[in-house]
């Protein structure tokens, strides 16, 4: 072998070489985060509601999760305490986050250069042997790459404010459920007063009406009284049951946990109401959907340039050619392969984008109108809910109190009987559990106020814009 021949080859395996390292470095650009992204939503629980999530990506995670979740459970469970415990072990929530992790493998293999493709040919004419080396490389793909990474980057924003929303609605349904599941355990107290006195009216009647003072009539009322009250009673143990099922639901709790204590009654009201005169315009600045459906719009735009720029190029490869003969001379040289647009101008493509794209702008549009709607009606219904357990509790309650006391002097002065002081102590104990439910409604009417203001999943936000992965492959097919 001469030495310019030599020379020749190492020059070529050099370039070789060259573009291999230069590819290469280009497809190792994207990366995995430390966190997977993770940290946005941590960011998000800790700012919106005071709260800590925890990612369980690892036994450790885990076993540190079963520490926090003992020690929450081994006193009774405060509304802060439940939302808390819900962000830290509901399984449906986990299993959320695991959307971030399938969602930036997306991210990364999309902004990954495009494997080569080699291609190998041997064929025969008659004493002639010939080989054909070659290898291709998707041009379009790799022009496109900057606008792809871009485009999948804002995908990825949206799955994190997705993912985050979700630790939002958990929190907001665990505080309804928590608020829920209390107010029916201090009603089912309450229905056993009212039974137990109902039961004592009927018993006393029955004696009566056996010593001949008291009328079938009258005993029939008492009876009556005291069967209502049992069904009322039972009505309120399964609605206590039901109410703490789902919020063991919502807890990601079993076995022996169940076994939760709960506080003897609600949270007293606060003293004032929350007065927001710009309750819209707050709701419109941090609400998670609406931010996200403008998110969809952008990234539908996004899509839109793309097609635009790639509507005349559906295939664009280059490949080095490399053939050798047994009885010829090797053939070296490079080749462009290029779809000619004669049938297929993409106008078609160019179109749908455009009314994707007109799709996510008045999805966003609505979005916003039904963010001002929902927080309107929330805050009105909080306020009413405020107004009227305000109402019962320093009106109503102390009212029948009173009631109750003139009666028991009356009692004490032989001045009515025994029924009437019993009918008045089964209103007295109504008033209270009416108080009772008031309160459970202002608490629930407060969850709701907030996840107001914070949003409301969306899925058709989330998917309204059309993948940018796809709308790029479309440069290669």
């Amino acid at each position: 072998m001469s030495a310019a021949t030599l020379k020749t080859r190492i020059r070529r395996n050099l370039r070789a070489a060259t573009l291999l390292c230069t590819f290469a470095l280009l497809g190792g650009c994207a990366s995995f985060s430390p966190d997977g992204g993770f940290a946005t939503v941590e960011k998000t629980a800790r700012s919106q509601l005071g709260k800590d999530v925890v990612w369980a990506r690892s036994a450790a995670d885990q076993d540190g999760i079963q520490q926090r979740v003992a020690q929450l459970l081994a006193k009774p469970l405060t509304a802060d305490d439940a939302v808390q415990l819900a962000l830290l072990n509901n399984r449906g929530l986990q299993a959320s986050f695991q959307d971030l992790g399938i969602t930036e493998a997306e991210v990364v293999q999309a902004s990954r250069v495009p494997n080569p493709g080699f291609s190998f040919g041997r064929s025969t004419r008659g004493d002639e042997v010939e080989y054909e080396r070659g290898i291709h490389f998707n041009i379009a793909r790799l022009l496109a790459l900057p606008m792809i990474a871009k485009m999948e980057t804002r995908r990825f924003q949206q799955t994190q404010g997705m993912v985050a929303m979700s630790a939002l609605s958990l929190a907001a349904d665990t505080r309804k459920a928590y608020v829920q599941a209390l107010a029916a355990q201090e009603s089912v107290r309450y229905m056993q007063q009212v039974k137990e006195a109902a039961a004592a009216g009927a018993e006393l009647a029955r004696r009566l009406e056996s010593v001949g003072n008291f009328n079938k009539l009258q005993r029939a009322r008492e009876q009556g009284f005291a069967a209502d009250a049992a069904l009322n009673l039972a009505r309120a143990e399964q609605a206590q049951r039901s109410t703490r099922e789902r919020l063991i639901r919502l807890l990601g709790l079993w076995g022996a946990q169940t076994q939760f204590l709960l506080p003897e009654r609600l949270p007293d009201l606060p003293k004032a109401p929350l007065d927001m005169p710009d309750v819209e315009r707050t709701a419109l600045a941090q609400r998670l959907d609406v931010q996200g459906a403008k998110l969809a719009a952008e990234q539908t735009a996004q899509n839109l340039g793309l097609t635009r720029a790639t509507r005349f190029i559906n295939v664009l490869e280059v490949g080095f050619v490399n053939n050798t003969s047994n009885e010829a001379p090797r053939q070296r040289g490079w080749e462009i392969g290029l779809e000619l647009p004669l049938f297929d101008w993409g106008g078609a493509r160019v179109a749908k984008a455009e009314a994707m794209y007109m799709q996510a702008v008045h999805r966003a549009a609505e979005t916003a109108i039904n963010a001002r709607s929902e927080v309107r009606e929330a805050y009105t219904a909080y306020r009413s809910a405020y107004d009227i357990a305000k109402y019962q509790l320093d009106e109503m309650v102390p009212l029948r109190q009173q009631i109750a006391e003139e009666n028991v002097l009356r009692y004490n002065g032989m001045l009515i009987g025994v029924f009437e002081l019993l009918a008045d102590a089964r209103m007295q104990i109504a008033s209270v559990n009416a108080a009772i439910d008031a309160k459970r409604d202002f608490w629930i009417a407060q969850a709701d106020l907030d996840m107001a203001l914070i949003g409301k999943p969306s899925l058709a936000a989330a998917l309204g814009a059309a993948s940018p992965a796809a709308a790029a492959d479309g440069a290669g097919h």
